[in-house]
């Protein structure tokens, strides 16, 4: 990756208010291994590529997580926890312990993922590879996790991850985008 994508993405995602307090307060959470991970990365980025308001068509904001713990206890605590921290945020932050995710994820989608060992593990099975960016504070400074590059990303195309085989969730994810961000080109699953 060079530089000069990644200051670019540090600005775009910094220039959203609520990217930039989520980063911020997620510390706060107690959790060493998080990333504000998907949309609301990538959907700033595209926003500003598309001269809009930085905020337009972001759905939610992901907070992925890493804790060995696949209680739902655990999970719901730190849930609520992130309920009262981004409460005065006008955003909805989803909030994933990405440990738990093979516990549901073969009934939902009939495959199993896989093991996962670390917060990054979900971020690298993204079914979109240009949208598999994570984004955290480290030392002052932004970490950033992007296993793909930042490339298409910042080139405006969309292309598959074929980790895992859902190739509906990709289709369904990339026909929104490009009805919200008609810049996009899509390169078929």
């Amino acid at each position: 990756m060079s530089q000069p994508r990644e200051d670019d993405l540090v600005r775009a995602v910094r220039e959203n208010q609520w990217n930039q307090l989520i980063l911020e307060r997620a510390p706060q959470l107690g959790i060493d291994d998080w990333w504000l991970t998907a949309g609301c990365i990538a959907q700033s980025v595209w926003n500003l590529a598309a001269k809009r308001a930085i905020h337009l068509g972001i759905r939610d904001y992901d907070l992925f997580y890493y804790d060995p713990d696949t209680s739902w206890e655990a999970e719901d605590a730190i849930i609520a926890s992130a309920a009262r921290l981004f409460a005065d945020l006008p955003v909805e932050v989803q909030i994933r312990n990405q440990a738990r995710v093979p516990i549901w994820y073969r009934e939902k989608f009939g495959i199993p993922f896989g093991d996962v060992t670390r917060a990054a593990d979900g971020i690298d099975r993204f079914p979109c590879a240009t949208v598999a960016i994570g984004v955290r504070v480290r030392d002052g400074g932004c970490e950033i996790h992007a296993p793909f590059g930042l490339g298409d990303l910042f080139d405006g195309r969309l292309k598959p991850n074929r980790a895992l085989p859902i190739a509906h969730v990709y289709a369904e994810k990339t026909a929104r985008w490009q009805l919200e961000w008609p810049h996009l080109s899509c390169e078929p699953w």
